[in-house]
């Protein structure tokens, strides 16, 4: 479900507000922490899980993208009133400056995995995890999840066992049945 804020754009003789000509990552992190903040509550109070919250840059403009479940999984009207309430929340916390595009939706089958938990809950399901730094001369890993240790995520590919460090890993996802993901 996604949501759409605008909010009033500068003149051509307007002087554009601090953040609006390109998209920095301390605005990244700053929309990113306080929608996590603000989602985990709220969806807490209906009994659902704030999964993962991410903020990119698209061609159609900022996006934030929250993904939330539930055990029995969630609807479309599940998705709908927390971008409704959600979107109020996060009106009030930022500057009209600011211009995004709120999507809140399910985990799906190529789920995003970004707490230390997710990586224990999903043992012996396959994920694709990218790093900021290299590990072994690589920075992207495919392989069955094999638990947690020390802060460190256990991934077995083929006969070798990989730890990352969860603090180096950028982006992972499950992959579907058929091998595919976006990662």
């Amino acid at each position: 479900m996604a949501r759409k804020h605008k909010h009033k754009k500068a003149g051509p003789g307007d002087v554009k507000p601090r953040g609006t000509d390109r998209f920095d990552v301390r605005m990244q992190q700053e929309i990113v922490s306080a929608a996590q903040s603000l989602a985990e509550p709220l969806c807490a109070s209906e009994g659902m899980e704030v999964i993962h919250v991410e903020c990119r840059r698209e061609p159609g403009g900022r996006i934030l993208r929250l993904y939330i479940d539930r055990p029995g999984g969630v609807t479309l009207e599940d998705c709908a009133a927390v971008s409704r309430q959600l979107g109020d929340l996060l009106d009030l916390k930022f500057d009209a400056e600011i211009a995004y595009i709120l999507e809140v939706s399910s985990p799906g089958i190529d789920r995003p995995l970004s707490k230390l938990s997710d990586f224990e809950k999903f043992t012996g399901k396959t994920a694709r995890i990218r790093t900021t730094s290299a590990i072994s001369g690589q920075k992207n890993f495919t392989g069955t999840l094999s638990g947690v240790m020390d802060g460190n995520v256990r991934l077995q590919i083929e006969a070798e066992t990989v730890l990352i460090p969860h603090r180096d890993i950028s982006k992972a996802r499950l992959v579907n049945d058929n091998g595919d993901v976006k990662c």
